[in-house]
């Protein structure tokens, strides 16, 4: 999905509630499985760059840059469809993934679950070594 006129990404975004600091909660979630994969921030650079190209941008509160997903490990997220909730403060991303979305190597960054012990563990495998993606630097 993309929207080429910088006049109609203007107008989407302006309707959008950023918090204070200027970001708005990005779910994304993949398009065919419907499987939460990650959740990240967005600020309204990186939305409308994600609208423009219709490759998802993120913000890294972090490193307090731009963050285009896949850059380092070329696992790639391409935008179908976008929704907003109705306080307009946070906002689905349902992506076509490609390979994992986790840093840690795993199709979601959701994979950990509680168990009896009181101990999160992981729920789903690895997929690929994060040495691979990152050289070491994650």
């Amino acid at each position: 999905m993309e929207i080429k006129e910088k006049h109609l990404r203007a107008r989407l975004l302006d309707e959008i509630c950023f918090n204070a600091d200027g970001f708005i909660c990005a779910i994304a979630q993949d398009h065919i499985t419907k499987t939460i994969l990650m959740v990240a921030w967005m600020s309204r650079e990186a939305l409308d760059l994600t609208l423009e190209t219709g490759n998802v941008v993120y913000y890294s509160r972090s490193r307090k840059a731009l963050w285009r997903k896949g850059e380092t490990s070329g696992q790639t997220q391409q935008l179908i469809d976008i929704r907003i909730d109705c306080d307009k403060d946070a906002i689905l991303l349902e992506i076509l993934q490609e390979g994992v979305a986790c840093h840690t190597g795993r199709r979601s960054c959701f994979s950990w679950a509680p168990r009896s012990d009181g101990v999160w563990e992981p729920v789903e495998p690895v997929e690929v070594n994060p040495n691979e993606l990152y050289g070491g630097n994650q």
